[in-house]
């Protein structure tokens, strides 16, 4: 300790909770400039001087900043001015919202948004007929909470040129009706056949949705995240000149780690451009070092890619697996360039079948370019055949889960258990059986699909039920702990999104860091989801500062 050299800023009267098994618990912590120099108890206080901060506790706890692994804060933030659905979870609610945009936007000439529910409608698939009643001059398009399918009008599809004679894409499908009629919902890449005729977004309201996602994020004791698309997709953007510009004028007050959009419908032929785009869009605080290859769909519409065929509404084995997306053999070249220039990969792989043949893709590339530190990540996970689960330590393949999906929820028990059947249900967001193996746990949100909450992420990942609901545990024996779970969303993140100055409240790193309104270690676990953020601060720097802060 220097008295001659005092801290800019010292938090007192503890706990913090500092993720460093070395000395996990303290009462104080000193910043100066962007870093922490000291890190103990009442020997701190050396450090306060004159013009020294002191943040005072009051038995608040303090925790790393949370870093969201999979997240698209951009499109969120876009949404949300847009035709917003999300919250909702009625068609009466659906449509008074639309028709409400719609007359409160006469001179757009798309109604675009998004955010509604599967589990609103029967068989999780809405009719255009419906949205005809509400629009039916101006074309609509909203993407659904999982951005994986859109409901779209009569109006889009005549645009589009979507007739009964149109054929489905390779990775995507048209809904029809029992005449072979397009019904207005499309899955997956189908999605483009109307997307590509929106008007683009432009850079301005880009801007604007990434400053107004990075307020919410913030607002939730999020410092930094991965955002898992930057490229054109679907009716999404690339967000990425949105992300430089943040970062070239000082907004970007997050730090940010982007994956770049691996074009499934294209080859190694875009290596040179992924190449160009890493450098281009690293800059500050925002690194494009990652590659994000989608695998496969989700299960709620039947393209997770899955090692046996989806069961039917009788309970029979129907003819379909799932979709992956990359064909295998072709996935672990990509995979092995990729690690071999240096890219870290980000898969999405949610079925059995995908999780494995993105495994088996890290395997390759371990194969022949030798064990890097490019850290490759898994996330969302959803079914993990038992045999996959030690390699992901013995591939040094990080799990990235959304542990809010974790629970039993209309969708998870309408539209997905009856059509995995009671085996492969029970191996669904294995959380402590990856824990257990030695694997490593990163966590994230993948919002706008689901809350940016993580403390409501922390709460179902150690109940595996959501605050509330009389509906049962979710798969009890797949509970982690709370300091496993909090570990996942501060240090693992960290260690995914190459932040290694952050994580944890250890001398020598980043300030990052998170003030919650009361000890979640010292309550019951069904009380976590109560505690709210009250400041948030990232390089020592307050982000984020709740009203009675």
């Amino acid at each position: 300790m220097h008295a001659d050299a005092p801290a800019d800023l010292v938090f007192t009267g503890g706990p913090i909770h500092t993720v460093d098994p070395v000395r996990p618990r303290v009462t104080a912590l000193a910043v100066r400039g962007e870093r922490i120099i000291a890190v103990g108890d009442d020997e701190v206080h050396d450090l306060i001087g004159a013009d020294t901060e002191i943040v005072d506790l009051h038995g608040r706890l303090l925790v790393p900043g949370f870093q969201d692994a999979h997240a698209h804060p951009v499109g969120a933030g876009i949404e949300m001015g847009q035709c917003d659905l999300s919250g909702a979870n009625s068609t009466q609610e659906y449509t008074a919202r639309i028709r409400a945009y719609a007359d409160t936007h006469p001179d757009h000439g798309w109604i675009t948004g998004g955010g509604w529910s599967m589990e609103a409608f029967p068989g999780g698939t809405p009719d255009r007929h419906l949205l005809d009643t509400v629009v039916p001059d101006r074309p609509v398009y909203l993407v659904n909470r999982d951005h994986h399918g859109a409901w779209t009008n009569t109006r889009a599809l005549q645009l589009a040129g979507i007739t009964r004679g149109t054929p489905d894409p390779a990775d995507g499908r048209i809904e029809r009706d029992p005449g072979g009629h397009p019904t207005g919902m499309l899955q997956e890449g189908a999605m483009h056949l109307v997307a590509d005729h929106i008007p683009a977004i432009t850079l301005d309201e880009q801007l604007d949705g990434l400053l107004r996602a990075q307020s919410v994020l913030h607002a939730h004791g999020i410092t930094a995240w991965q955002d898992a698309l930057l490229g054109d997709h679907a009716s999404t953007a690339d967000p990425a000149p949105a992300y430089l510009r943040a970062a070239h004028d000082g907004t970007l007050t997050a730090r940010v780690r982007g994956a770049l959009w691996w074009d499934r419908a294209r080859g190694l032929e875009q290596l040179p451009e992924l190449l160009e785009r890493r450098e281009k869009y690293t800059f500050g605080r925002l690194n494009a070092h990652t590659v994000k290859i989608m695998q496969d769909g989700i299960t709620e519409n039947h393209t997770a890619a899955m090692l046996t065929p989806y069961l039917t509404a009788c309970g029979c084995a129907s003819d379909n697996s799932g979709i992956s997306f990359i064909d295998p053999a072709q996935l672990a070249a990509f995979v092995t360039h990729l690690d071999g220039e240096g890219f870290q990969v980000h898969f999405h792989a949610l079925g059995d079948r995908a999780v494995r043949e993105a495994l088996d893709a890290v395997a390759a590339a371990r194969r022949t370019n030798g064990w890097t530190d490019n850290r490759h990540h898994l996330a969302h996970l959803q079914v993990v055949d038992p045999a996959d689960i030690p390699r992901f330590r013995e591939l040094g393949a990080t799990a990235n889960i959304q542990a809010l999906w974790a629970t039993h929820e209309p969708q998870m028990d309408d539209l997905t258990i009856p059509f995995l059947g009671p085996q492969r249900a029970a191996r669904q967001y294995p959380f402590a059986d990856l824990l257990n193996s030695g694997a490593t746990l990163a966590a994230g949100s993948d919002w706008p699909v689901s809350s940016p909450d993580p403390i409501a992420a922390l709460h179902t990942a150690v109940n595996r039920h959501e605050p509330g609901s009389k509906r049962p545990v979710f798969l009890p024996e797949q509970r982690i702990t709370l300091h496993a779970a909090l570990t996942a969303y501060t240090a693992g993140s960290a260690y995914v999104n190459h932040l290694d100055d952050t994580g944890t409240i250890t001398p020598g790193k980043l300030a990052d860091l998170t003030v919650l309104d009361r000890d979640i270690f010292a309550h019951p676990a069904d009380e976590i989801a109560a505690a709210r953020i009250q400041q948030t601060f990232v390089s020592g720097r307050r982000v984020y500062a709740a009203p009675d802060a």
